[in-house]
């Protein structure tokens, strides 16, 4: 028993040490590529082909089979999030009172561990434990917005043994068991209408693991060009959580009970969705290189996460979210002068998931440009390190929520306005052994 506890007590150390908590939700759904590697520099471009140190496990472990002997990256990266929302000036917009939020995103970490090791010349396994995956935002408590979200944060971190094998001298295979610790929290007001009584809250939260698979193909046509093709396949994060009331009239609370929401546990359903990305590397001469990648990524199948409770007229506590397919496309370059450096530059552009006429708050982001660049540099034969930073420009993010019932009826408001100008800012370092 003592070891067992052990073992769990290991596994949720290492979860946190190497998920390194969130992100933010900035393009292509919730998609995080910042993963404090050399990728960050190159904005995503070259993402499944580069091959060049062990965080290849996580973006195609088909090019596992061009690394020598053990080799471990460990990556590291602060991001901070500018993403305010400007009230409209309609008079309902005020009529729940409270401020515009602040900012929803600030600071938060990032990073990963990945490692690489040669059983054979041409078979290779390694490991990998990151967070690519999830979404954050969060307001003051006594905001305008209070009725729609005071916090929302969904997180995946994924553990990926995987194994690659050489078949040819051009083609290379590999595939990654992607273990994925998902976790998930919704905090939101409740109008309780009745004379006397502030604001009441509902709080979802749940922790699940969810399981899929990443295939990886790499084909290098010669010594200086190589594709790469990954597939990632949906994974399901069957959250269930129980609906936490607190603070709720007399008259509301009755009127739950009787509709089976209070103490419901209510089914959130999300679904990391499956995607495909095509990923192109090309030595133009012995200081050039040009990379370049395209994707698509299912988020139409994502699932429910929106939260909230018109209180004069409750029948449900979440709604499903009309997201949208998107498509990816990233290009960028290396230079090497000569001697230990490599520098690297990207720019990347993810489609829209979301109807821009409308962006629920809880979500403030859509399609996005991230604008990478980046400095690696080889300190010996066993050693090297890189520094990287990323500017993601999310443009402005119109909110226009409204309830036909009003607050003084138990509606939760009209909320219009705009996430003006949406920006997150990557830092990043990495450091790469070899033995």
């Amino acid at each position: 028993m003592k070891q067992r506890r052990f073992g769990r007590r290991a596994l949720t150390a290492l979860i946190a040490l190497l998920g390194l908590g969130s992100g933010y939700a900035g393009a292509g759904g919730f998609t995080i590529y910042e993963i404090g590697t050399a990728d960050v520099g190159l904005a995503t471009a070259g993402y499944g082909a580069r091959a060049e140190d062990a965080s290849t496990v996580m973006t195609n472990p088909a090019g596992m089979t061009r690394l020598e002997g053990t080799q471990v990256l460990l990556g590291a990266q602060a991001a901070y999030g500018d993403i305010r929302l400007s009230l409209g000036e309609v008079a309902p917009d005020r009529a729940a009172g409270g401020g515009d939020g602040g900012n929803a995103a600030g600071w938060a970490p990032g990073g990963g561990l990945f490692i690489s090791h040669s059983v054979s010349p041409g078979l290779k396994v390694g490991l990998a434990a990151g967070s690519n995956f999830g979404g954050v935002a969060k307001f003051n408590d006594d905001w305008a917005g209070r009725y729609y979200v005071q916090e929302s944060a969904l997180i995946g971190i994924s553990l990926l043994p995987s194994v690659a094998y050489r078949v040819n001298n051009s083609l290379s295979l590999g595939a990654s068991l992607n273990l994925m610790y998902g976790s998930y929290k919704n905090k939101v007001a409740v109008n309780n209408i009745a004379p006397g009584f502030g604001d009441g809250e509902l709080k979802l939260e749940d922790k699940k693991w969810g399981y899929g698979v990443n295939l990886g193909l790499l084909y290098e046509l010669d010594s200086a060009t190589r594709f790469g093709l990954t597939y990632n396949s949906q994974i399901d994060l069957d959250f269930t959580a129980q609906a936490q009331f607190s603070g709720i009239a007399p008259g509301l609370s009755a009127v739950l009970a009787a509709r089976g929401l209070q103490n419901a546990n209510v089914n959130i359903g999300i679904k990391v969705p499956q995607g495909v990305m095509g990923s192109v590397f090309h030595q133009m001469n012995a200081r050039w290189a040009v990379l370049g990648s395209v994707g698509w990524q299912q988020w139409s199948r994502f699932g429910k996460m929106d939260v909230g409770v018109e209180s004069s007229n409750p029948t449900s506590l979440t709604t499903n979210l009309n997201f949208k397919d998107t498509w990816h496309a990233a290009i960028g370059a290396q230079y090497r002068p000569g001697g230990a450096w490599l520098y690297g530059f990207g720019v990347a552009y993810d489609s829209k998931f979301q109807d821009s006429s409308n962006i629920p708050p809880a979500f403030p982001a859509n399609d996005a440009w991230r604008f990478g660049v980046g400095a690696q540099k080889q300190s010996s034969k066993s050693f090297s390190w890189g520094v990287a930073a990323e500017y993601l420009y999310g443009g402005s993010l119109n909110v226009n929520q409204h309830s036909i019932v009003p607050v003084a009826l138990g509606g939760r408001g009209d909320l219009t306005g705009s996430f003006e100008h949406t920006a997150v800012y990557f830092l990043s370092a990495n450091w790469a052994w070899k033995f």
